[in-house]
């Protein structure tokens, strides 16, 4: 093969058109660019213009809700970026594995609302790793490997979040069933006290009527005593009689 022979693969190269060159050539006068003003111009962006009326995205009206300043953004990490950080001294297998350690660790520039750890890639150490959320894939490998992963209750909670409104309801549900029995195992499992002060009580109720009886007996004889004292107080003699 000499250099004067050496071409490009068939298709590899497309001929440019050539224009401006008269109008039989197909692409003269205007060179494909239509007619005079702004978009016969370079450096034209009329990206959802109108020729000047209000245009659509304005026309429409704004409705609903949006839950844009309020979502929750996680950083997501596979478990191959872990075993690549632990090869190369950046992490360290025998310590926990949680956002700062991989912050320290340069794979993360910010924990922001939490991690959730992915099964792309192998793990060949024995990690114990706490993340917001994590696959069950990801789960299975860093438990077949020795490590562990604990997954804190607010990622439970988001990831149902992220399965739509019936998921989330169904682990408040769930949580709120369990608090119940919870406190209903607390109640059983204590000593029952009722009992103990219940006879005092009857006793104090016993006593109060015999009280009462005695109260009603004094008074009754204060009110006869009155009666004779008032009976054998002599009277005044009248003036007559003296």
């Amino acid at each position: 093969m000499k250099l004067n022979e050496i071409r490009d693969n068939a298709g590899a190269h497309y001929r440019f058109k050539r224009i401006g060159r008269g109008i039989g050539s197909g692409k003269g006068k205007t060179s494909g660019r239509g007619g005079k003003g702004q978009t016969a111009r370079t450096g034209v962006a009329l990206n959802g213009f109108e020729g000047g009326q209000t245009p659509l995205h304005r026309r429409l009206p704004k409705r609903g809700f949006t839950n844009a300043p309020f979502r929750k953004e996680f950083h997501e990490v596979n478990l191959g970026r872990l075993q690549a950080a632990i090869e190369s001294g950046r992490l360290n297998s025998g310590a926990p594995v949680d956002g700062a350690a991989l912050v320290a660790a340069g794979l993360l520039r910010r924990v922001r609302h939490g991690i959730r750890l992915l099964a792309k890639g192998e793990i060949k150490a024995a990690l114990t790793i706490t993340v917001a959320g994590a696959s069950k894939a990801a789960i299975a490998a860093v438990e077949k490997a020795g490590g562990s992963v604990t997954v804190t209750e607010t990622g439970a909670v988001s990831e149902a979040v992220a399965g739509g409104k019936k998921a989330a309801a169904k682990v408040k549900a769930t949580a709120k069933r369990q608090a119940f029995a919870d406190a209903a195992a607390a109640a059983a499992a204590a000593p029952p006290e009722a009992k103990a002060e219940a006879k005092p009580k009857a006793k104090a109720k016993a006593a109060e009527p015999k009280k009462a009886k005695a109260k009603t007996e004094a008074g009754a004889g204060k009110d006869a005593g009155a009666k004779e004292a008032k009976a054998k107080k002599p009277k005044a003699k009248s003036k007559t009689e003296e």
